[in-house]
């Protein structure tokens, strides 16, 4: 699926280069002319990564970034400007962005940027999901139960015991094919002896 990126820029040349290079590239581009129009399209649809000029009539570059935190705070930023200053790179970045250009920028360190913070994007999400998976033990494979009726106090239990709890259910025990024939020989050898 091909990443949505949106492009805010007053300056027609700087969007429309900057748009076709980009679709040139793979990736789905919508182009806005000023930051109002930018808000607007950030509202209406998803986008992975947002590209905003910093110095524009009427909404600026720094409050096209809050709107789209606001919206998506997992939506990449990049802050592209022609005005090189320190104080508005550190309040870019304070405010959420992940990068900051000067204008020009080289197209191919534009997507190469591009790029890494795609990719740090996709891993953010997998961390999140594991986050929420199930914290299991990798030594002893016990899994970590929270209870709720009990206020939150924490126990590490057995697999079997942590679902009979969150189900209601009881459990009945088999052995996989492999484990039967481990057994198997266990107690042939036990009956050697």
């Amino acid at each position: 699926m091909k990443k949505k990126i949106l492009i805010v820029d007053d300056e027609e040349l700087v969007l429309n280069s900057l748009g076709l290079e980009l679709q040139g590239e793979g990736y789905d581009v919508t182009l806005a002319a000023n930051g109002e129009e930018g808000i607007s399209f950030l509202r209406s649809s998803y986008f992975n990564l947002l590209i905003t000029d910093l110095m524009m009539e009427g909404v600026n570059g720094l409050e096209v970034l809050k709107a789209a935190k606001e919206i998506d705070p997992e939506i990449v930023v990049v802050i592209l400007t022609g005005y090189g200053e320190v104080g508005s790179a550190i309040e870019s970045l304070r405010l959420g962005a992940s990068d900051y250009l000067l204008k020009p920028c080289d197209c191919s360190e534009l997507q190469l940027r591009i790029a890494k913070c795609l990719e740090q994007q996709e891993l953010s999400k997998k961390i999140k999901i594991y986050e929420q998976m199930l914290p299991v033990c990798p030594d002893c494979k016990k899994v970590l139960y929270v209870s709720e009726k009990t206020g939150g106090i924490e126990e590490w239990i057995a697999l079997d015991q942590y679902i009979s709890r969150k189900t209601g259910l009881g459990i009945s025990h088999g052995y996989c094919p492999g484990c039967f024939k481990e057994a198997m020989q266990e107690i042939a050898q036990v009956k050697k002896k």
